[in-house]
């Protein structure tokens, strides 16, 4: 999993929160203790929280600030906005789904029951008859009922469709069966809970714990990946597990090409990833994000993608006490590239293994080296930094921890070619300037078209342009070693929270971004930005610069938004996530 797209996600997550927050409720539907034993995965949305908790924290209070509400009405209205709808239709549509937004206050759990190992298909071959949907949703409709029978009747209206609705009785409870030519599905609004489901063993099932009448039946949390992820389970206001034993079983023995797919799962080790899991919890100004990747971390299985971990990345030493923000991962790249080998090899006939050596062959005659040697020239260690109040993208910096300078430069040159438009030495330092389109001699190339190294003994740093990584090498030439971001009390804090060794860094100082400055930017580009778009486009983009920007205060971040920190690090069980907002 690509690290920088994980810890964005895990933000989005965080900034997404206050979406959902409106009263107070607690209990999921169906906690993990009253679903199957064999349930591959869940997601539980336990509800709003309750006010005490909501005025504490800083995320809930900044959705809640009236400074924000234009932000909150853009956001709103972009997400579920109709693009080619009739402008009357499309408000009437906006309105609706204010309403259905309220369904969101109560709680939920979504989830994945896999089909019954006694009542598998005779066949490897898949045909309608034979094919599972084991989805299901359980939600809490209390004070809710009315509303969610209008949704589901305008959700269903909207299909091209229309399906063949009829209703059955699973027990003494009414349901309706309806069918599609894509599927049948199973919904039942009764009591307190509404429950969908794509097969009806599911729901059966998923009936009976809900009515109380499975005493005895096994549970998820009896089984040992459960178990295993249990300590950071429970408690969260959102709450997701995937157990990923069964992966071979849901992905066949081969695709519909005839590509083997079990020798490959079986070469990559994926049985020894055991599970995922996660919550989003509210502590006081802080929430919360923790997820863990957890399984067999010996040698030769997927784990090996990621080091040991370090007490202090060699990249901090970049930064400085005033870093904006500062994010920092580490990858075995040989580890990785041992995993791609064993996978290519699962799929090759018995008696052409010798051919997984071509692989090399090429790297050596693209690159003039193994590729072994060529990612050994890399340390793993991957960085980013933050040195613009406003946040400007093109101020921004990429760093990567290498071994050898001179190996590291033949490799680019071999790499980029004549799109190395420019290279030199000045003293340790050699800058270089890479063309984003081949070698570029023309008048009207603008400077977007390239991007600029800088190659030093132990770092090639990257960035949009050459001032920026002049001035911050000319920065770190002057100043003490020892003044780095570790300096810093409020990182020192977040540190001392974490093992001694990780393999991941993520800081955040929202107190020293420049709000107005990165306001006014956004809006700038935004209008750029539509100038080189259709006339329509130009009209959408326009439309959308006063009302998520234009109207918002800019001091309404900095009066709740503080810092946001976290790290990544490998142990025995896994590798775990951890990181918060305040």
């Amino acid at each position: 999993m690509n690290r920088n797209r994980l810890c964005a996600w895990r933000s989005m997550v965080l900034l997404a929160m206050p979406l959902f927050a409106a009263s107070a409720r607690a209990q999921a539907p169906l906690e993990p203790v009253q679903l199957p034993a064999r349930t591959s995965a869940y997601l539980i949305w336990r509800g709003a929280p309750a006010s005490d908790a909501r005025n504490a924290n800083s995320l809930l209070a900044l959705w809640d600030d009236p400074d924000f509400a234009s932000v909150r009405a853009a956001l709103f209205e972009n997400a579920t906005a109709d693009r080619g709808a009739e402008p009357a239709k499309a408000a009437v549509a906006r309105r609706e789904a204010g309403q259905y937004s309220a369904l969101l206050e109560n709680s939920f759990v979504v989830g994945y029951i896999p089909r019954p190992a006694n009542k598998a298909p005779a066949s490897s071959s898949k045909t309608p008859e034979q094919t599972w949907n084991g989805g299901f949703l359980v939600y809490d409709r209390t004070g809710k009922e009315a509303l969610l029978s209008k949704a589901v009747l305008g959700m269903r209206s909207q299909y091209a469709e229309v399906p063949n609705i009829t209703q059955i009785i699973i027990g003494d409870v009414p349901v309706l069966k309806i069918e599609r030519k894509t599927g049948t599905s199973y919904w039942v609004e009764h009591g307190k809970y509404a429950v969908g489901a794509g097969e009806r063993a599911v729901l059966e099932e998923l009936l009976a714990r809900l009515e109380g009448q499975a005493t005895g039946a096994s549970s998820l949390v009896e089984s040992p990946e459960y178990k295993e992820a249990q300590p950071l389970l429970g408690g969260g206001l959102v709450e997701f597990f995937a157990r990923t034993s069964n992966l071979k079983d849901l992905a066949g023995d081969t695709t519909a090409s005839g590509f083997k797919v079990s020798p490959l799962l079986d070469a990559m080790r994926l049985d020894a990833v055991h599970s995922l899991c996660g919550r989003v919890m509210l502590e006081g100004a802080k929430t919360r994000f923790q997820a863990a990747i957890l399984g067999d971390t010996a040698p030769g299985t997927p784990f090996d993608l990621w080091n040991e971990g370090q007490h202090t990345p060699e990249s901090l030493a970049l930064t400085s006490p005033e870093a904006i923000s500062y994010s920092e991962t580490q990858f075995n790249f040989q580890g990785l590239y041992e995993i791609l080998l064993r996978a290519f090899r699962a799929n090759l006939p018995s008696g052409q293994q010798s051919n997984s050596n071509m692989i090399d062959a090429m790297a050596q005659s693209r690159l003039g080296m193994s590729m072994s040697d060529a990612l050994g020239l890399l340390t793993g260690e991957f960085a980013s930094l933050t040195t613009s109040p406003a946040i400007d993208p093109e101020k921004g910096l990429y760093v990567l921890v290498i071994r050898k300078k001179p190996e590291t430069l033949k490799l680019i040159r071999t790499l980029f070619g004549d799109q190395v438009t420019s290279e030199r030495n000045e003293g340790e330092v050699t800058y270089m300037k890479i063309s984003t389109h081949g070698n570029q001699g023309t008048a009207d190339v603008t400077q977007r078209d390239f991007y600029h190294l800088a190659v030093t003994p132990h770092f090639v740093l990257a960035g949009s342009r050459n001032e920026t990584l002049r001035d911050l090498l000319a920065t770190r030439s002057t100043q003490s070693p020892s003044k780095t971001l570790e300096a810093n009390p409020q990182f020192q804090a977040a540190r001392a929270a974490y093992p001694d060794k990780l393999d991941g860094i993520y800081y955040f100082d929202f107190q020293k971004v420049d709000w107005p400055a990165m306001k006014a930017r956004w809006i700038e580009e935004a209008k750029k930005a539509s100038k080189n778009s259709t006339l329509d486009s130009q009209k959408n983009a326009l439309s959308q610069v006063p009302t998520l920007l234009g109207n918002v205060n800019p001091q309404v971040f900095p009066r709740h938004l503080h810092l946001m920190a976290g790290a990544s690090w490998k142990d025995s069980k896994g590798i775990h996530f951890d990181q918060w907002l305040q």
